[in-house]
């Protein structure tokens, strides 16, 4: 719900009601209803960003009378009926109706009348003038003309919240790959590491050949690279059509064979994407590298899981066994002049990133050892920040990073902040919102 701002085309939401709710603004002077009672907020309740009341468990005193329940809150009042809140008894329960605008009395199904307290006087103006703007913001962030004015403590705080709330999202992920694995880690480690390998592009194709083809059937063949070359390639769908030269030739018979032995049923070879992407990126190259990965690593989570130097977890992904077709072939049957095989460091520093980092952490919060959480961190914190368009942005207007704990927070909160204007719920937001209000209590949330 919303209503439209006499001093400009910019709409007021209810994110800025609750904003100034949850913050403590409203304690600063004294509250009363429209009808004259005055209000204390003993406990403002629980933010609820679910159907239902917008705060839960709430704890007021309202006059003489103290009161426990639940807070809503809206632009208009008369939006109350707009939202068919008197037909739902999750309602019933509703203390105080904070509205921005008082144009109706509200009342619950029992026809007992709902206390309100009305803020288009109450709210100052210059935050209000501040919200406005940011709101209104047509820059690359909607701070962007005003991050610099912001301390270098609250811009430091929240990257660390933000991110701890990424490597929590991962967490999940991760956890409900676990359980799609009955509980294997080096399962969900072996599939996890797969997808990544495909970057961004080939993410998906990754993710299903390793699902496709378990690593307990690779561990078998582990001593005979020509069988393990030929499953992966075989089944990524690269063995279906006719091959001229020996090497192709030899991984099309081995794969023929274990097709058979185990009962496999290859991708098709469409799947895979090329497009805007550097030869070196190309789909077989990275089937070779990742090939060579599994060659050289037996039990790989495990080793990940007692290595606690970076500059030594780099060195798993480093040196990788690559059969020499692939210094002169990006693609099979095509020849080229030689040209480098390995993994660059920059993609080496992906995956510890965005693999080795996230599976730590989950692994250490899954069994409540902050041990592994640490180092997870300490990994993020030892690795450069990345180097994309979104960090030089950030870089451009005054929020500069040195390692990866920093850039993989920035990503964050450009992804899910900035990008939604939740400028409200964002500690540097607020900060310049108070920034502009000398008498603003100093409180964050």
């Amino acid at each position: 719900s919303k209503v439209k701002s006499l001093h400009s085309g910019v709409d007021l939401t209810e994110d800025l009601l609750h904003y100034f709710w949850k913050t403590g603004w409203l304690s600063t002077s004294p509250i009363r209803t429209i009808s004259g009672e005055s209000v204390e907020i003993i406990q403002p309740g629980i933010h609820n960003s679910h159907s239902g009341p917008d705060f839960e468990q709430a704890l007021l005193k309202i006059a003489d009378t103290t009161w426990a329940g639940n807070v809503e809150m809206h632009i208009r009042a008369s939006d109350w009926y707009n939202h068919r809140h008197e037909q739902d008894e999750a309602y019933n329960n509703v203390i105080l109706h904070v509205v921005y605008i008082y144009d109706r009395a509200v009342f619950r199904q029992d026809g007992t009348e709902i206390s309100v307290i009305e803020l288009k006087s109450t709210i100052p103006e210059t935050l209000v003038q501040s919200y406005r703007q940011l709101m209104s913001a047509r820059s690359w962030i909607p701070c962007a003309s005003s991050l610099k004015f912001v301390d270098e403590y609250h811009l430091q705080a929240f990257l660390s919240r933000v991110m701890t709330e990424r490597l929590e999202a991962k967490y999940f992920e991760i956890i409900g790959l676990l359980e799609e694995q009955k509980g294997s880690w080096d399962n969900s480690f072996y599939i996890y590491l797969a997808k990544h390998f495909g970057f961004k592009t080939n993410a998906l194709p990754f993710e299903w050949l390793a699902k496709s083809i378990p690593q307990q059937i690779l561990a078998k063949h582990k001593n005979k690279p020509l069988q393990i070359e030929a499953l992966i390639f075989g089944q990524a769908g690269f063995l279906t059509e006719e091959l001229r030269e020996d090497y192709p030739q030899k991984l099309k018979a081995e794969y023929n064979f274990l097709r058979k032995k185990y009962c496999l049923t290859p991708l098709s070879a469409s799947i895979w994407k090329y497009m805007r992407m550097r030869p070196a990126n190309f789909p077989l190259i990275r089937l070779a590298q990742f090939t060579a990965l599994i060659l050289k690593s037996e039990h790989l989570f495990s080793k990940i899981l007692k290595i606690e130097d970076p500059a030594s977890l780099k060195l798993l992904f480093s040196d990788l066994p690559v059969d020499v077709y692939w210094e002169h072939h990006y693609q099979f049957g095509q020849t080229t002049k030689k040209h480098a095989v390995q993994i660059g460091m920059g993609s080496i520093h992906a995956l510890l990133i965005n693999v080795l980092a996230n599976f730590l952490f989950s692994y250490g919060k899954y069994h409540g050892n902050d041990l592994y959480c640490s180092r997870a961190i300490y990994l993020l914190e030892q690795l450069p920040a990345e180097n994309n368009q979104i960090t030089r942005k950030f870089k451009e207007i005054g929020l500069g990073v040195q390692s990866a704990f920093g850039s993989q927070a920035l990503l964050m909160l450009k992804k899910n902040y900035c990008d939604h204007k939740k400028c409200l719920f964002c500690s540097i937001g607020s900060n310049i919102l108070q920034r502009n209000h000398d008498s603003a209590p100093a409180r964050f949330f």
